[in-house]
């Protein structure tokens, strides 16, 4: 095994010119990873981009058809099992068994990883305190909610605590609350110690638990880096300027289309409009402008650039027919 490492860190993921054709369709193209230990790290992309393929790749489910990938310091080809003893995956639909109780999975699910008798329902119960399913140990799966079937699911995987654990779009059909339940798993995973690879489709979701992104378009890299780093990719601000009726939002676009290079976009309500601006400096400017020409505004604010306009900026839109075999 040899341990490589990024500005001094070891790496956790590294892949050099990653490959996967089904067919004659690509899912993964020519990938190169580099993946610090700890942290969370989150693969983003739309339907089709190749994120499910990669970490079937990198969790040794699946052969690239090309270039290499090593997690934790191990070859997924030539070492497979290593990389499994200290790698943990959970998918995007539970593997419980909803006629049996919260405690009975875990305990059952132990006994299989190698505990025995009191040690494994000791073991269950810890980590269903752990993701606050104590409550519910006595409950069969089939009466949990959402949220706390991802995060019993998720407990599953902790039986034996991995080095690093693949979660793929965690939170998928979950409603807000159940959301936030499985953020606050993760995030105790990682302060435990365990790395983290998600993939998802929610920008929020990226926003709030990673360290870094990467983006997937039709299964190449098209960004990758911090939260912040990308946003600054469209820019260093978003102007909202709102108005008091849509007569006077669509003379406001007429002016600034004409007197300013920034692209301004007029939203569904009809009365805002929003500059993305690569010079905050030139808010000031703009408001400006618009009260010398006698258009009034009513309230406008300066931000910084969503994930979600980082997201748009970068991938293409993709009909159902095109979207890979086997992955999301």
């Amino acid at each position: 095994m040899t341990s490589s490492q990024r500005d001094g860190h070891p790496l956790a993921v590294e892949t050099q010119n990653l490959t996967q054709h089904f067919g004659t369709q690509t899912a993964v193209d020519d990938v190169n990873l580099s993946i610090t230990a700890g942290g969370v790290h989150a693969v983003l992309g739309p339907n089709g981009a190749g994120k499910t393929t990669v970490m079937r790749i990198l969790a040794t489910l699946l052969r690239p058809s090309s270039g290499y990938a090593k997690v934790l310091g191990y070859d997924v080809l030539t070492h497979p099992g290593k990389v499994r003893e200290r790698i943990a995956l959970t998918g995007q639909f539970a593997s419980l068994d909803e006629d049996l109780t919260g405690l009975e999975n875990l305990a059952m699910l132990a006994r299989l990883r190698g505990y025995r008798g009191r040690t494994a329902k000791s073991r269950a119960e810890s980590l269903l305190e752990a993701f606050g399913l104590l409550d519910a140990a006595a409950r069969q799966v089939r009466k949990y909610s959402g949220g706390m079937r991802r995060r019993l699911d998720i407990a599953a995987s902790l039986l034996v605590r991995p080095d690093l654990l693949f979660l793929d779009e965690p939170t998928t059909g979950l409603d807000p609350r159940s959301r936030n339940d499985v953020w606050d798993a993760v995030r105790t995973l990682v302060s435990a110690g365990t790395t983290v690879l998600l993939t998802t489709q929610y920008l929020d979701e990226a926003d709030q638990l990673a360290d870094r992104v990467t983006v997937l378009d039709a299964g190449r890299i098209v960004a990758e880096g911090t939260p912040g780093e990308l946003k600054s990719i469209v820019g260093s601000g978003i102007l909202h300027i709102r108005f008091a009726s849509a007569d006077q939002a669509g003379a406001a676009v007429t002016l600034l289309d004409a007197r300013f290079a920034e692209p301004t976009e007029l939203s569904t309500d009809g009365v805002t409009v929003s500059m993305r601006l690569n010079d905050i400096t030139k808010a000031a400017e703009l408001i400006a402008e618009l009260q010398r020409q006698g258009v009034h505004l009513t309230e406008f604010s300066l931000g910084q650039p969503s994930l979600n306009e980082v997201f748009l900026a970068l991938t293409t839109p993709r009909s159902k027919t095109q979207e890979k075999p086997d992955d999301r």
